[in-house]
């Protein structure tokens, strides 16, 4: 049996994250945050546009959606996904989003790779309720994030993984999880270019 959450340990919860560089340039990335109702916690790698943004402007906007391709875009492509303006904060919202919670930065630690940029929730938003992810959708975001890895994996597993991620989206997956899937094999299959 695997390690499950105890009380009071965090939960991991995929969103796309958008920032604002000091220029008012949008980004989006997909990521895992520590997710809270009154704080939320961002662990983007150092080197990233993320990051310097984070850090620049003290503020984002964490966007909760079922659309695997906003996903896929956002991590594959330098994508400026739909979006419309924050509330509280001067930021952005994936339009794509089912609901979203605006950030404010209160303190940032940098680790040697990765940072914790621990925020505080200041407004919440809610556009529909949240369909889920069937395993079709599961493995496009896996599919997503191992692609983002692939200086970290062997080819030969990645392309192993990849095959199986690829019978899921075949057995379970409609024609959206099947165009978000094929975006991501390409870009592994040509080796991290879009």
């Amino acid at each position: 049996m695997g390690k499950g959450l105890h009380p009071g340990e965090a939960m991991i919860v995929e969103v796309i994250l958008s920032t604002l560089s000091s220029n008012g340039e949008p980004n989006f990335a997909p990521m895992g945050v520590v997710w809270g109702e009154e704080e939320i916690t961002v662990r983007p790698f150092r080197n990233t546009q993320t990051f310097r943004n984070l850090v620049a402007t003290k503020c984002g906007v964490a966007s909760v959606t079922d659309d695997v391709l906003a996903f896929a875009r956002s991590a594959l492509e330098d994508a400026c996904l739909p979006h419309f303006p924050a509330r509280s904060i001067p930021g952005i919202v994936f339009q794509g989003c089912c609901y979203w919670r605006e950030l404010e930065v209160m303190a940032i630690e940098e680790g040697e790779e990765r940072a914790e940029v621990h925020c505080r929730v200041v407004e919440k938003g809610w556009q529909r309720d949240f369909l889920g992810f069937n395993r079709a959708r599961n493995a496009v975001i896996e599919a997503a994030i191992l692609a983002t890895r692939m200086n970290l994996i062997p080819r030969e597993e990645a392309l192993t993984l990849l095959e199986r991620y690829a019978e899921i989206v075949r057995k379970t997956g409609d024609e959206p999880e099947g165009v978000a899937f094929e975006l991501v094999r390409q870009y592994i299959i040509k080796g991290g270019k879009t």
